[in-house]
């Protein structure tokens, strides 16, 4: 553009030579003095135009520059962020692999948990079991001495063979009478035959105070001395295992009943057989 402009420069100097040299006519004078007012018209508009055009070039160059920076910037910041996502992922991996190893040693822990808690159940099931068999070859065998005051019930899974002392012994006496020792030895056959059963005589009384017996002082010696008695006769005589057996004095402190009356106080005075099983499995189970 610029050299178009010093072209028709160069043109107009050039007329104003030839005019110097040569007469022109009015016409032809007019006609250059049109085309110098045009020449100069458009040298004005053009400048113009090259000034507008520069200051859009300056505008659009500041304008690349701060995209570029804005640009520049947010590739960093998508940087940062692919990084830190990156690390978040990878971060969260972990966690997740931790979390499911975590539920896989909760998985087989429960697992373990609830097959000991079935052969827990599977126990006490067969104990339930035995405890009731028992029971009922019990309640046969002894049938014939029930209306003497023997009973046999269960309780926390044992069975408890009770036994009035007016069945065992007489009055203020620790030895076994004959209907005692009768009852006691078809009490005998039946644990025989139950070697998995613990036995536990435990002997009790009223609270009347024990008088004029010797060297027996009190109920506490009373009920031990006769469930003593009890345990001799089973194992001395009946042969029962002596491992399997113990003897505990209860005194007047467990009753059945008040103590109200004669016919209560009979029922408190008593020797209660406990026959429990043995839960050894049982006990290796929840250690």
């Amino acid at each position: 553009m610029r050299k178009s402009i010093y072209t028709s420069i160069f043109f107009i100097f050039y007329l104003f030579s030839l005019s110097s040299c040569v007469v022109m006519s009015t016409r032809k004078y007019n006609n250059l003095i049109f085309q110098k007012d045009s020449i100069s018209l458009g040298w004005e508009n053009a400048r113009i135009k090259i000034n507008s055009l520069e200051e859009l070039i300056s505008k659009l160059r500041s304008d690349s520059t701060k995209l570029e920076g804005k640009i520049t910037d947010l590739e960093s910041k998508i940087k940062v962020l692919e990084n830190t996502f990156t690390a978040l992922r990878s971060n969260s991996t972990s966690e997740i692999r931790k979390l499911e190893s975590d539920l896989k040693n909760l998985e087989s822990d429960l697992k373990k948990r609830e097959l000991k808690l079935k052969e827990v159940e599977d126990i006490l099931r067969k104990r339930d079991e035995a405890t009731n068999a028992l029971k009922n070859k019990l309640q046969k065998a002894l049938l014939g001495f029930q209306q003497s005051g023997l009973t046999v019930d269960i309780r926390d899974g044992k069975v408890y063979v009770s036994l009035t002392d007016k069945l065992l012994f007489s009055s203020g006496s620790i030895i076994i009478d004959d209907k005692g020792k009768l009852a006691l030895r078809e009490l005998a056959k039946i644990l025989k035959t139950q070697p998995e059963i613990n036995i536990s005589v435990e002997g009790h009384t009223d609270n009347q105070r024990v008088v004029n017996l010797g060297q027996i002082k009190d109920n506490w010696d009373l009920s031990v001395l006769r469930a003593t008695s009890v345990v001799r006769f089973l194992t001395e005589i009946e042969k029962i295992e002596n491992n399997r057996i113990t003897a505990t004095g209860k005194g007047e402190n467990q009753p059945l009943e008040q103590n109200s009356n004669p016919e209560a106080r009979s029922r408190n005075r008593r020797i209660e057989i406990v026959l429990s099983p043995k839960l050894d499995e049982l006990y290796n189970l929840i250690k």
